[in-house]
């Protein structure tokens, strides 16, 4: 009988992690820490990756997640601490768990859960919440934040027990709250924290998520990864016709700012002209005050010198990177991604209207 899904091989981690941080528009994660945890999870098992209809309807998926600010100086964790969350949840709730799925993509959100599911035989889904990295845990939840009965369950761990700021928390309450108490615990963890929360139906999640999201991620990496090979400037260009995306600029780094502030990272910057700001992930351009590019749509900037993806976290003074931005209607985005409420608090931080763009 033929084995389900994708065999996830090191040469399609690579794929994802590139894929993956690209479509974190900014945030997402750090592709070498994703890639750490991630190639011991392709070296321990026969890791698949299986999609939505490889599972029945009514089977309940976990979201696997890290939260954080990416540029925290003190952010500690382990694999250990991974596959904690997931025994945690288990310890404390009675029902069964069919599957893992990301929160988001990234350099470590699309490879979020892969250790998890190797180490505990559990499969790993291709329903992620979302097909790009986003700044707040509600945006990641499915939109179930608008059940106002639905109570959700979220366990943390990280932090560095040599300096006494390891914790592990196990959370019940309502999206909203319980998402606000994470984000402290990373905060008191040091700057992150890995997650596993949201339990829902794989039918619900195909619904709220963004179904394929995964595999969206793989192909953005290889069509990048191809032109790669040949010359940065041919990446680029092999990325943004996979896309339809565009460049928005190409120059050095200027006017960078960047602040971490209850557990994100805040700040702006200027590539030519084109003034970027961000909140973990980029969240407006513009140009001789015209928008270029408003969240959810993806903006991204690459290494014009080694063709590495940059994110925010990752940005300086002085580099040479290309801006390039993508719709959101070329994306898989879940539902939450133009929910008018949710941008409100992305408007509030960056001090830009993002609310008004959505339907343009």
């Amino acid at each position: 009988m033929k084995t389900k899904g994708i065999k996830l091989t090191e040469e399609i981690l690579d794929a994802a992690l590139y894929g993956g941080t690209i479509l974190g528009g900014g945030g997402g994660g750090d592709a070498k820490k994703g890639r750490k945890y991630a190639k011991l999870a392709v070296e321990y098992a026969d890791l698949r990756l299986l999609s939505a209809e490889d599972l029945d309807d009514n089977d309940m998926v976990l979201t696997a997640s890290l939260v954080g600010a990416p540029n925290a100086e003190n952010q500690f964790m382990t694999p250990a601490d991974l596959v904690k969350t997931i025994v945690l949840l288990q310890k404390n709730c009675d029902f069964p768990v069919a599957g893992i799925i990301t929160n988001e993509q990234g350099g470590e959100a699309t490879v979020n859960g892969w250790l998890q599911a190797a180490v505990l035989g559990l499969p790993l889904v291709d329903l992620p919440c979302n097909g790009r990295a986003h700044p707040t845990g509600v945006m990641g939840s499915m939109n179930l934040h608008k059940i106002t009965d639905y109570k959700t369950v979220q366990a943390c761990v990280g932090g560095n027990p040599e300096t006494g700021s390891h914790v592990e928390c196990f959370f019940e309450g309502s999206i909203e709250h319980t998402s606000k108490l994470v984000r402290l615990a990373s905060i008191e963890a040091g700057g992150l924290v890995a997650v596993a929360r949201n339990p829902v139906s794989v039918s619900y999640a195909k619904k709220n998520g963004a179904p394929g999201g995964v595999q969206f991620a793989i192909e953005t990496g290889k069509a990048f990864l191809k032109g790669l090979d040949a010359s940065v400037a041919e990446g680029v260009k092999e990325l943004c016709g996979f896309l339809k995306g565009r460049v928005l600029a190409k120059g050095k780094v200027e006017n960078f700012s960047i602040e971490t502030t209850g557990g994100f990272d805040v700040g702006y910057a200027t590539v030519d002209g084109c003034e970027l700001t961000f909140w973990n992930e980029y969240a407006t351009a513009e140009k001789n005050g015209e928008r270029l590019a408003t969240f959810p749509d993806l903006i991204m900037t690459i290494n014009a010198e080694t063709g590495e993806p940059v994110t925010t976290a990752m940005m300086e003074e002085g580099l040479e990177v290309y801006v390039i931005a993508a719709d959101k209607e070329n994306l898989k985005l879940s539902p939450t991604m133009f929910e008018p409420e949710l941008l409100k608090a992305t408007e509030d931080v960056i001090k830009k209207d993002l609310i008004s763009y959505l339907k343009k």
